[in-house]
């Protein structure tokens, strides 16, 4: 939904992407907020969440090694020393938001499957399910970064009413409440959907799956320059950017017009006509 041309280098032609500092930091606060509730409810302070980076830390190198380039050419860790301290000040800025002492999640890192009837298999991993005792579910999506302005709102939520619609069309249950928790800012964004909301997903998820099937098979991917460029790996390859793709590894049959395969390419847009992005992981 970002950018098609992307999706094919990421998915059809598997460029290796360089690790993010943010991203990698994300990844950390995520596997610590996991962790901590493996203790009793008591133990689940700041203090003994801090105190779980540096493992989690090393678990995740042990597990990525690739990751020791981000702080090369580092010898005295100073870099590695601010880079943990913010993952601190993220993991003691969610005690602010939630109390953990008083959750039970239901699940954590929640693996979701299903497929639609047309086919169409979606799948994800939700970061936290809350169940009621009234068996109310809420969704919970951690997020390192800065709560989105108002106008974006519908964009941030389209991850969330993804997980909500796996989850309606796998226990037949629509989600009482999803919630985005910015880490980053400080803010929480909710919203409680009805089954009217998850079938507007489902069916632009459809029309997603079409446009990618068509460009898959014309090989028509074309770039969408946005702010988001600046961050993208593949700038050497774009041809916003003077690049050349590599050659596409996939048979294409003759495309349709230009005009009907840049129609069926259009950003999907919210109720509100904004153009919805996903936010990456």
């Amino acid at each position: 939904m970002q950018c098609p041309l992307l999706y094919r280098f990421r998915v059809i032609d598997k460029l290796p992407e360089k690790p993010s500092e943010a991203a990698t930091r994300g990844t950390l606060v995520h596997a610590v907020l996991e962790r901590l509730f493996d203790d009793p409810a008591a133990d689940r302070t700041a203090p003994r969440a801090k105190a779980l980076i540096p493992g989690q830390w090393d678990r995740l190198l042990e597990s990525k090694p690739e990751l020791t380039e981000l702080f090369e050419g580092d010898p005295d860790g100073e870099r590695l020393a601010g880079w943990l301290g913010e993952a601190e000040r993220l993991v003691e800025r969610w005690f602010s938001l939630e109390d953990p002492t008083r959750l039970e999640p239901a699940e954590r890192e929640m693996f979701v499957e299903t497929e639609l009837e047309s086919g169409l298999r979606l799948r994800g991993v939700i970061d936290r399910v809350d169940v009621a005792p009234t068996g109310d579910v809420r969704i919970v999506d951690y997020k390192t970064g800065k709560a989105p302005r108002p106008e974006y709102a519908e964009g941030a939520l389209f991850q969330m009413k993804f997980y909500a619609l796996v989850v309606w069309r796998l226990k037949n249950v629509v989600p009482r409440r999803l919630q985005l928790v910015y880490l980053g800012s400080g803010d929480v964004l909710t919203y409680d959907p009805v089954p009217a909301d998850l079938e507007r997903v489902e069916r632009k998820l459809l029309a997603l799956w079409e446009a990618i099937r068509l460009a898959t098979e014309t090989g028509e991917w074309r770039p969408r320059p946005t702010k988001l460029c600046g961050w993208c790996d593949h700038r050497a390859v774009c041809p916003e950017f003077g690049g050349t793709p590599p050659v596409y590894p996939l048979s294409v049959r003759p495309p349709e017009s230009v005009e009907a395969v840049q129609g069926r390419m259009e950003p999907a847009r919210s109720e509100a006509g904004q153009p919805v992005a996903l936010e990456g992981p």
